[in-house]
Parts: structure tokens; sequence; C-alpha cells
């Protein structure tokens, strides 16, 4: 019964998220705190459990690096790079996309795609907004990029850090087992893109004339500030890389990396802040309270542990059934607190291959399957709801069905082809 109920509140309030009828931040606290007061997850689960609650690192990395991404904005930087890359696409819509596409897919698996997005986003803002062209096409095509780009490495995408510590698995071995196939969907993506947003692309000449004899040099308002900004960035960036070495949260490092930043730039604390995007963290903790409903009530585990009974010991099928089983379900259930649920139950599945080969397999499948899901919906991934949330405040708004159109198509390509993949790689 209690499954039941808490299936029903997560079904009604991603029905209201999806129509858009109502505020969706509201809709995740009266959800949230629907399964609180109904018993579906204890209250002191929603603060203090690892897998059954809030997820704080997540929350606490985005913090951290929306006020860092407050302090550089400061700079003009942003204003700078906007300028430089409207003239170098010389305002050609189609080279424009694929450029900022590409590099978000390339800082992606350094980045990991959330931090990637929140820099990113705002450079595209400038140049859509220098141009007189719509901004949602350019920032639709960056989220999709950033998820593919950020499959290929361990802290590339917050799910494949979940996945690398619960399977020991390594930097390297990601670059080796994920990286290959990242890159070949991320071409075909691209080619994608010239068919999927052909409608949305807009040459404007007088306003192409108009950025091309601007002087980007004249954005960077504080040369000296900017100097310190960077040398703190490059900082975190390095600690991102060396998480699998040093092991030090991510969120941690963002936090630290946060109070650096206004500490050697002597940042106004309170200009800072009022750019943190709080609805969009709020949006976060309730969306992680109502999967933990569903992960109390054994709702993910069920149909997971089903799933997982019904393939035996067929593995391929099994690589099957997890591949496009997390790519559906990390789509609608947010691919960080679905991944955290299914790894205990792929563990035991692998267990029981007959061979580290095909378990690892296994574990590849489980991963792509998380990571390009999270392209499934405008709430499938961290780096959509960061995206979208800033969108909203520049006064590009990004519905929840002008995402998910293109993000279903993408999803759909990028999983087929991560299936061929793994059967050619590892069962064939």
């Amino acid at each position: 019964m209690s499954a039941i109920l808490a299936l029903t509140i997560f079904l009604v309030a991603f029905f209201f998220i999806a129509t858009e009828k109502a505020n969706k931040v509201a809709v995740v606290l009266i959800a949230a705190g629907a399964m609180a007061v109904t018993g579906l997850i204890p209250g002191s689960d929603v603060f203090f459990s690892e897998h059954e609650g809030i997820d704080w690192n997540v929350i606490f990395l985005l913090l951290g690096m929306m006020i860092i991404v407050g302090v550089i904005k400061q700079t003009g930087l942003f204003d700078y790079l906007g300028i430089w890359a409207a003239k170098k696409s010389k305002g050609k819509p189609y080279r424009l996309m694929v450029m900022l596409m590409i590099i978000t897919a390339v800082a992606s698996p350094f980045l990991d795609n959330v931090t990637t997005i929140m820099l990113v986003v705002p450079v595209t803002v400038v140049v859509c907004n220098r141009l007189h062209i719509p901004a949602q096409p350019y920032l639709i095509a960056e989220i999709l990029a950033s998820n593919i780009g950020g499959a290929a490495t361990l802290i590339g995408d917050p799910p494949n850090i979940i996945i690398g510590n619960r399977a020991g698995l390594t930097f390297n071995d990601f670059l080796v087992h994920m990286a290959p196939i990242v890159v070949v969907i991320f071409v075909v993506f691209v080619l994608l893109t010239r068919v999927l947003f052909r409608k949305s692309f807009q040459y404007n000449p007088k306003h192409v004339e108009e950025v091309m004899a601007l002087q980007e040099r004249r954005a960077i308002t504080d040369p000296k500030l900017l100097v310190r900004c960077l040398i703190v960035l490059t900082g975190v960036v390095i600690a991102f890389m060396l998480h699998a070495v040093v092991h030090i949260e991510p969120s941690i490092v963002a936090l630290v990396g946060a109070g650096v930043m206004i500490l050697v730039t002597r940042a106004d604390i309170g200009e800072t802040l009022r750019e943190v995007e709080w609805p969009t963290l709020v949006f976060f903790m309730g969306l992680f309270v109502m999967v933990a409903g569903l992960v109390n009530t054994g709702v993910i585990e069920t149909i997971g542990t089903w799933a997982v009974e019904t393939l035996g010991d067929n593995f391929f099928a099994a690589a099957t059934s997890l591949l496009f089983g997390s790519a559906i379900l990390g789509a609608f259930f947010d691919n960080i607190p679905y991944v955290a649920t299914m790894a205990p139950i792929v563990e035991n599945v692998v267990a029981t291959a007959p061979d580290p080969a095909t378990g690892q397999a296994l574990w590849w499948a489980f991963a792509l399957g998380a990571d390009f899901g999270g392209n499934g919906t405008a709430v499938a991934a961290s780096a959509n709801v960061v995206a979208i949330g800033i969108a909203a405040r520049t006064g590009h708004r990004i519905s929840f069905w002008q995402f998910t159109k293109y993000g279903i198509v993408v999803t759909l390509l990028s999983t087929a082809m991560a299936w061929v993949y793994v059967w050619l790689r590892y069962f064939l």
C-alpha cells in the first residue's frame, strides 16, 4: 500500500511538472512534504540518509560553483567570450552552435557537466543577446552535449562517480571503456543538430555586423580581478581532476573554491549570493525527497530486481536491460538518486557473472544507460535543471516539453548506439 501511495504522489507531481500547470518548485515541495507526512520516508532520513534523502554532495557542489560563477561574472569574462565566439563563428547559426557544443563536450569530462553548464550558459546568453537570436536552441544543444561528453570520464557525470566507487573503477577505466563510444555518439549528435534545430537558425546581417565591430577586450571590466579568479578556478578544476587520487568530494572542492574566490577577490558577498540559483537548489532538494519515497517503499528496487530475475543468467540480455532500463527510468527519476538506488542491485548481478570481463560489461551498460538517460527529460539530470533555471532568469525560458521533445530523440539514438557498442565490444 505504501509503495502505491508513494508512486501516486510521484506521478501526480511529475504530471504537474511536465505540464507546467503549477510552479515546479512549489510542486516538489508539496510532494516532498506529502512523502514525509505520510511516513513514506522517515523525517530523519530526509536530511541524514546518503541514499534515501537529500544528496547534500550535489546541493553543495552546485552552491559552490554558482558562487564561483557569480564572482567570475563580475569581471566581464562572459561578455568577452560571448563576443569572441560570435565573431569566430561570423554569426552563422549552425557554426556557432557547433562551436558552443564542442566547447561544452570537451570541458564536461574534466569539469563535470554541471560545472561546465554553469560556465557556458552565461556565455551563450550573451552571444544570443548580441546577435538578437533566441538562445533556447543553443542552450538545449549544450545541455545535451554536456550529458553526452560528461559520460566519458569518472568525474564527468555525477552517476559515474557513484558507479566508480561501487565497482572499483578508475578514471582510466572510464576513459578506455566509455570515451570511444562517447566520441562517436557526439559526432553523430553534432550532425543531427543540423536537422533537429534547422527551423531555429536565424541570421541577421545587420546585428552580425554590429558584433563584428565590437572589441571584445573592452568587455573585461577588471583584468586584475579576472587573473585572480582564473587562478582559483584552475585550482578547483585540478582538484576535480584529482578526485580519484585525493578522495576529496567535489562538493568540498567547490565550497572551498567558493570561499577562496570570495576571499582573494574581495567580491561583494550580497551581490554574489544574488547570482545563486536558489529556486534550482530548492527544486533539487524536493526532487531528492520525492525519489527517496520511491526508494524507501521499495518501488525502484522492485522494478530493478524483477527485471534482473526475469533475465536469469543471460548476461547480454541483462546488459541490454540495464542499458535501456536505466535510460528510461533515469529520464524520469533523475539519474543521480536512480543510480545510487540501483548500484547495489547491479553489484549483486555482477557477482553472478562467469568472469570479470562480463561483470564489467554490465557496469558499463548501466553507466551508459544512466548517463544518456539524463537527456531524456528536462528533470533527468542536474545539468538540465541548472541550465533551465539560469535560462529562465535571463529571459530565455525553456519549457519542460520544449527540452524533452529534443531530449527524447537524442536519448533514443545515443542509447541504441551504446547498445550496439556493448554488444560488439563485450559479447560478440
